[in-house]
C-alpha cells in the first residue's frame, strides 16, 4: 500500500506467459517468449540473451548487480546436469564460495525454487542453493515445514505451517536483501538488486500469524466456479485430465500429484484462498522491512523500486487452479513504480494496459542507459516512463 500510494500504479499489467520461466525470462530480457526462445517451464534461457538482458546493461553502466532469491532462468530438476547454477545435478560441481556471475548479474544468491513439497522432500542441497542449504542446517525445518497448527477441511496441497517464520524463504530473502543493501552503503557504485520471493505459490503453507490474518469464512469465493470443458479449446481437458508424457517415473509422478488439483468443495477453495492471501501479506511484511532498511540506510530517496509478478494464480475461478490457463486471475499481474523524488513523478494510476517485458526499456531509461535500444532484438516493448 506505501508503495501504490507513493509512486505509479499500473492496474493493467499483463504477463506474456502464465508459467514462471518464460514470465521471468521476459523480465530480464524485455523480449518475448518467441524471442528469446523459452516458451516452456523446463526450457532454459540461453546465457548469452540472459547476460544482455537489464542487469547486464546495468553492469555495463557501472552498477553493481546482485539477485537474492528465486530466479528460474534455468531448469533445477533436469533429466541430466545442464552446467547452470539452478540444476540440482550441475550445481554441486560449482565452488562452495560461487555468487555469481549468473544471467549480467554480478553477485548472486539463490533459492533454488524456495519452495518444497511433501510428496518429493530433499535430503540436502548444493551449497550454492543458498536458501535451501541453510534451511536444511536446522534439523527440525522440514518436520516443522509439514506438521499443520491446526486441523484443515482437505484443501488441496494447503496447510497452517508450524515452521517459524524466520525460517521461511520470504524472510530469509528479505534478510539477504536487507544485507546487501548494507553492503551498498559502502560501495562507490550505484547498485540494482532484483528481489524475488518465491511466494504466493503452491503448495499453500503460510506461517502464523499471517495465516491468522485471514478467515475462510470471509473469503468471497470466484463468481465462475463450474467445471465447463465443452465450451473450451481441447487442450484445457487433455490438461487437466491427460497424464504428463515424461519418460521418468518419478518425475512424471511428481508431475501428476504436483500440478494437477482435485475438485475443491467451497470450503475447501476459501481455506486455500485465506492461505494464499496470507502468503501475499507475509510478502508484505517482508517488502516492508526492506523499505525500513533503505530508509535506514540513507539510500531511499536515490531508490527506484518496481514491484512487479512474473504470473498470477487461478485460485478456483473456472474450477481451475495454478497459472497455466490464460484467463485474467493468471495474466494480469501487479505493477507499481516508485522512482525518487528527483525525477518529478508524481504518485498516479493508470488503467493504461503494459506488459511486464516493458520493465527493462523503462528502468534503463530512468537510469540513463544510453543505448538500451540495442537489446531490443525484434522485441516490441515500450518505454513506460
Amino acid at each position: 500500500d506505501a508503495l501504490a500510494q507513493a509512486g505509479t500504479r499500473f492496474k493493467n499489467c499483463i504477463t506474456p506467459n502464465v508459467v514462471c520461466q518464460p514470465a521471468r525470462a521476459s523480465i530480464l530480457t524485455g523480449q518475448l517468449p518467441l524471442t528469446h526462445g523459452v516458451w516452456d517451464n523446463g526450457v532454459d534461457l540461453a546465457p548469452e540473451i540472459g547476460k544482455r538482458g537489464m542487469a547486464g546493461q546495468l553492469a555495463q553502466a557501472g552498477y553493481f548487480t546482485s539477485f537474492v532469491g528465486k530466479a528460474h532462468f534455468s531448469t533445477k530438476n533436469t533429466f541430466k546436469p545442464t552446467g547452470t547454477p539452478e540444476c540440482r545435478s550441475s550445481a554441486p560441481n560449482f565452488d562452495d564460495d560461487w555468487y555469481g556471475p549468473y544471467m549480467g548479474f554480478e553477485h548472486v544468491e539463490l533459492a533454488s525454487l524456495g519452495k518444497f513439497h511433501r510428496n518429493r522432500l530433499p535430503k540436502d542441497a548444493p551449497v550454492i542453493h543458498r536458501f535451501e542449504h541453510w534451511f536444511l542446517s536446522h534439523p527440525q525445518a522440514l518436520e516443522l515445514w509439514q506438521k499443520s497448527l491446526r486441523e484443515v477441511p482437505g484443501a488441496a496441497q494447503t496447510w497452517d505451517s508450524a515452521l517459524p517464520a524466520a525460517w521461511h524463504s520470504s524472510a530469509w530473502v528479505a534478510d539477504r536483501t536487507l544485507a546487501l543493501i548494507e553492503r551498498s552503503k559502502s560501495e562507490a557504485r550505484p547498485f540494482f538488486t532484483w528481489t524475488s520471493f518465491p511466494d504466493p505459490h503452491h503448495p499453500f503453507d503460510c506461517p502464523s500469524p499471517w495465516r491468522e490474518m485471514y478467515d475462510a469464512k470471509d473469503i468471497v469465493l470466484p463468481t465462475h466456479r463450474k467445471l465447463d470443458l465443452d465450451q473450451r479449446p481441447w487442450w484445457h481437458r487433455a490438461a487437466l485430465e491427460g497424464q504428463p508424457q515424461i519418460a521418468d517415473p518419478e518425475l512424471a509422478k511428481f508431475r501428476q500429484e504436483g500440478f494437477k488439483v482435485p475438485p475443491q468443495s467451497d470450503p475447501q477453495l476459501a481455506d486455500m484462498m485465506a492461505n494464499y492471501f496470507g502468503m501475499i501479506s507475509h510478502v508484505d511484511h517482508q517488502i516492508g522491512r526492506i523499505l525500513e532498511g533503505l530508509q535506514r540506510s540513507g539510500l531511499s530517496d536515490n531508490t527506484l523500486i518496481v514491484f512487479a509478478s512474473d504470473h498470477g494464480d487461478m485460485l478456483g475461478s473456472h474450477a481451475q487452479q495454478r497459472k497455466q490457463r490464460p484467463w485474467e486471475e493468471s495474466t494480469r499481474v501487479p505493477m507499481l513504480w516508485r522512482v525518487p523524488p528527483a525525477l518529478g513523478v508524481q504518485p498516479q494510476r493508470t488503467a493504461a494496459t503494459i506488459n511486464t517485458e516493458d520493465i527493462m526499456p523503462t528502468l534503463l531509461s530512468l537510469c540513463g542507459r544510453p543505448d538500451r535500444k540495442s537489446t531490443r532484438l525484434n522485441s516490441s516493448h515500450t518505454d513506460i516512463s
